[in-house]
């Protein structure tokens, strides 16, 4: 049999992909998670067991089946950055490229979101699906801050925060059934993230103990003779 029998074309890939989807949902919805099988999926959208599993290694990917791509397109858009933009401006712009995701299809989102909540295994998966993403902010930020004191720490708080940021936004649009403007709202959350970790006044430096000085002086000594030794000993040297 020859590879192209095999290999669906794009438009097919496509069209079978979202069949796929669009009946394990219905079924999911009718009959419940637990309740459905692959076989059940397959049969519903018309196609053989190897099909389903050419697209989704799994019952649990078919329910977030645009997570790959858009991990991919957040790790690519951090990459293209030439290294001048301010870092947490930029993780908060990676970030929104997941509420773009949610956003292009609400009713399948929110359905996801309802399905998600009842079943305990996909809330574990979905848990799992949002530490790729908090690595990928925490890696590129990793990357900028390498070299500022605490700045492996800070990258991971800040990804935390970002991501923790990003998602209560995300799930208070969702849990009003995709009402309202969603990126208003995550835009409002990341503000906070900016404001309290983006740029701001210069990091304080740590002072060299070699330029802290002591000065001893008798009890009782005249100020003026305390304000000399100091003078003294500040005076530029050589």
């Amino acid at each position: 049999m020859s590879s192209s029998s095999t290999t669906p074309r794009r438009g097919e890939k496509a069209t079978m992909r979202d069949a796929l989807i669009a009946a394990a949902f219905r079924l999911f919805l009718e009959r419940g998670y637990e309740q459905t099988t692959v076989d059940d999926i397959v049969a519903l959208a018309g196609v053989g067991r190897r099909s389903f599993f050419r697209y989704f290694p799994s019952k649990e990917d078919v329910v977030f089946p645009d997570h790959e791509r858009c991990l991919a397109d957040m790790t690519a858009f951090l990459e293209s950055g030439d290294g001048t933009e301010e870092p947490v401006g930029r993780v908060c712009d990676a970030a929104r490229l997941v509420l773009r995701m949610y956003a292009e299809n609400p009713t399948f989102s929110v359905q996801r979101y309802r399905l998600t909540k009842q079943v305990p295994g996909l809330r574990a998966y979905e848990l799992s699906v949002v530490w790729r993403y908090e690595r990928a902010l925490a890696d590129h930020l990793r990357r900028r801050l390498r070299g500022r004191r605490d700045g492996t720490l800070r990258a991971d708080v800040i990804a935390a925060a970002v991501v923790a940021a990003h998602n209560n936004a995300l799930r208070s649009w969702l849990r009003s059934d995709g009402r309202g403007d969603p990126e208003a709202a995550v835009d409002r959350a990341l503000g906070y993230v900016r404001s309290a970790f983006g740029a701001g006044p210069a990091e304080p430096v740590e002072e060299d103990p070699e330029d802290v000085v002591v000065v001893v002086s008798r009890r009782g000594a005249p100020l003026w003779r305390v304000v000399q030794e100091i003078e003294t000993t500040l005076a530029p040297r050589g």
